[in-house]
């Protein structure tokens, strides 16, 4: 038995949110249920959330860089604060006019990642609001895109894969520019007379267990919605849901990338990554 996550409740940025730089660079619009953020040549900007928290469900509702977006990087991502970062991304890389961005996917654990995938979507995210979340918990960390699984980090501590568990994170944001690495790997320069470049934001969405930034458990462990065995595995539909995006819009798997790991990591075949 298994379930979708609870509808997340959508709140304005400063319930949950504040800005990190840049301030001059985010717009606030119907009484803050809405922000811009905007990236000139002179610099981005970025938030994060005001709390740590050691699991849950965290949604955002984001518009991309609409146009001529490459180069720009618009990123969704939990960070935890030490020298072995835990941390949990979604990358959205944008692309000349007419091409499609690219969602690039990642996972560290004791500060090591390398576990990018790449995909493209099968809407333009320039064009309304779609909704991108977390759910974290002992058991798995599942990406949406909307209410579609794309990807799942499941917990293998069994075979010697670290899993993000006693590190509380903060949720951040960021527009900047990325144009040595962003688009066709730097090939593609941020043609500054299309800026400034903006990406829209809805939802500010929260649902976790908020720790302080030293705290290695969550007191409420076990009793959350988001603990409970129905959030422990995907369901059929869900993994049909994935295998769909992995047959059809997946585009770089380092699951299957034998010339930069010939040995493919232990985690790869329980999260259904081949």
């Amino acid at each position: 038995m298994s379930a979708a996550p609870r509808k997340p409740l959508d709140v304005s940025f400063g319930r949950n949110y504040v800005p990190t730089w840049a301030f001059d660079h985010i717009n606030y619009l119907n009484g803050g249920t809405e922000i811009q953020l905007k990236l000139d040549k002179y610099t981005g900007t970025g938030f994060q959330s005001k709390g740590s928290y050691l699991f849950g469900h965290f949604s955002m509702h984001i518009k991309m860089v609409p146009g001529d977006s490459a180069g720009t990087v618009t990123a969704f991502y939990l960070s935890s604060q030490n020298s072995e970062h835990d941390e949990i991304d979604f990358e959205f890389l944008g692309n000349r006019t007419g091409q499609p961005y690219i969602l690039q996917t990642n996972v560290y654990t004791g500060g090591k990642g390398d576990r990018e995938q790449r995909i493209y979507l099968w809407f333009d995210p320039t064009k309304e609001f779609h909704t991108y979340s977390v759910l974290w918990n002992m058991y798995q960390i599942v990406f949406f895109v909307d209410d579609v699984p794309i990807r799942v980090f499941k917990n293998s501590k069994d075979l010697g894969v670290r899993y993000p568990f006693n590190q509380p994170m903060k949720i951040y944001s960021s527009l900047w520019n990325a144009d040595d690495w962003a688009t066709r790997g730097g090939l593609e320069k941020t043609d500054w007379s299309k800026s400034p470049f903006i990406a829209s934001y809805r939802g500010f969405h929260i649902d976790g267990c908020e720790e302080s930034v030293n705290a290695r458990f969550c007191k409420t462990q076990g009793k959350r919605w988001w603990d409970q065995k129905e959030f422990q595995d995907l369901d059929g539909e869900q993994y049909r849901k994935l295998k769909w995006v992995r047959q059809r819009f997946t585009i770089y798997n380092y699951c299957t990338d034998r010339v930069r790991f010939p040995t493919m990591a232990p985690e790869c075949k329980r999260d259904q990554d081949i």
